[in-house]
């Protein structure tokens, strides 16, 4: 243990004797490693925000909207526009086996919505009780629709975050009544806000009964089709489920409207899950190169370890045939080198790894922009740099550790 520390004290000695270099040499593994963790941590934090945002939709949510079909069969020189129908929703739920859940919207963005004290512009949507199965809608205060609140057509609404922020300021929400388009309605709950920053969309939504939109509020310039909907949201019974229940949904629209499923373009729609998908390799990639980045950067500065190392053993020939003359092993030279080698190398990523973890740190005590989430340190990440310092300095000590030792007393000493 004595010679072990007397080891230690002689490679802490030779550091500080050569700082200038020791610095550099460190300086380039502690950036390596620092900038491994801080470009991946930065792209897991926009992996992390995009999948809250979809999952502030809700959970594998597909959207479809009324399109354009062929007006004649297989021709597609003449289109003609055609709406989802609440007929559309009922056959879905029925002859679908693949969807989970389904659930007709209605939506106006032309109600005016007052109260006592101010007047909000947003969105109007009417929507059945369950449409809470597929979207994700968290009730800040009150409660949400219920099933006698459809049947029964009742004048009662929910306000989206901002929406509830524009019309009540600094006052209670739930159980003050508001005029959409003059009509009153009760407010019953309030929902959380959603989403991040500046973007009120969402938050600016105000929510109704399915039937009660239907009956005050329907939708406009549909022609006369008295049950049409603006947009159908459905859900799979699983991930992989849903290209089936795409196509069963396909099937029924396209039946029910006259053209063919199979046509091109013929639908408007949305599928979160390949988008999320889509999104999920994009980051996998780009975790990859910046990955591949860092370890290249970890591997130069190994290789200038060993350079230094090198330089080291040269500048100091006469000195280890020196201390092999009054007895030295080949085995305590050798360790001395390689123990200079490991501290150089694990000292420096304990530095680079701390940087990365207090740069992203100071980064979460700031408004993170739309689509973003603070960054973090990734443990894979993180362990992946730890097993390759561990290589690194075993690479940049061993090499001129076991040169060092190979060194013959006589020779060593005769070196000028």
């Amino acid at each position: 243990m004595r010679l072990l520390f007397q080891i230690l004290g002689q490679t802490l000695r030779t550091l500080w004797a050569h700082k200038l270099r020791s610095f550099l040499t460190m300086f380039g593994i502690a950036w390596g490693v620092g900038s491994l963790l801080l470009l991946v941590g930065l792209g897991e934090g926009f992996r992390s925000g995009n999948r809250k945002q979809f999952d502030e939709l809700g959970e594998n949510v597909m959207f479809i909207w009324g399109g354009r079909a062929p007006a004649i069969e297989s021709s597609f020189t003449s289109m003609r526009r055609y709406y989802l129908t609440y007929r559309d929703y009922q056959d879905v739920v029925r002859e679908c086996p693949e969807v989970n859940a389904a659930s007709p919207v209605i939506s106006r963005g032309d109600v005016r919505a007052v109260s006592d004290y101010y007047q909000s512009s947003g969105q109007l949507m009417g929507v059945p009780a369950d449409f809470t199965r597929i979207r994700y809608m968290p009730i800040a205060t009150g409660r949400w629709l219920n099933d006698l609140d459809d049947s029964q057509k009742r004048a009662v609404v929910i306000l989206g975050d901002e929406a509830r922020r524009v019309l009540f300021s600094g006052r209670p929400a739930a159980g003050n009544t508001i005029l959409l388009n003059g009509v009153r309605f009760e407010v019953i709950g309030t929902l959380k806000r959603l989403g991040h920053g500046d973007n009120n969309t969402l938050n600016l939504r105000i929510f109704i009964p399915f039937n009660t939109m239907q009956q005050y509020f329907p939708p406009k310039n549909v022609g006369d089709i008295p049950d049409a909907i603006s947009f159908m949201n459905y859900q799979p019974k699983s991930r992989e489920l849903h290209e089936a229940a795409k196509t069963a949904v396909h099937k029924i629209i396209a039946r029910n409207h006259g053209f063919q499923y199979d046509s091109p373009d013929a639908f408007d729609e949305w599928d979160t899950i390949n988008t999320v998908d889509q999104v999920g390799k994009i980051f996998d990639a780009m975790n990859m190169f910046l990955g591949s980045v860092g370890l290249v950067t970890l591997a130069l500065g190994a290789i200038g370890i060993i350079n230094i190392m090198l330089v080291a053993v040269a500048d100091r020939t006469r000195e280890i045939g020196l201390m092999k003359a009054v007895g030295a092993t080949n085995r305590s030279i050798m360790f001395q080198f390689f123990a200079e080698g490991a501290f150089l190398t694990l000292l420096s990523g304990g530095l680079g790894m701390g940087a990365a973890a207090a740069v992203m740190a100071a980064l979460s005590t700031l408004p993170s922009p739309p689509g973003w989430d603070t960054p973090k340190l990734v443990p894979s990440t993180a362990a992946l740099a730890i097993v390759s310092l561990a290589f690194a300095g075993i690479v940049a000590g061993l090499y001129p550790a076991r040169k060092a030792a190979m060194l013959q007393p006589v020779e060593a000493l005769r070196k000028e």
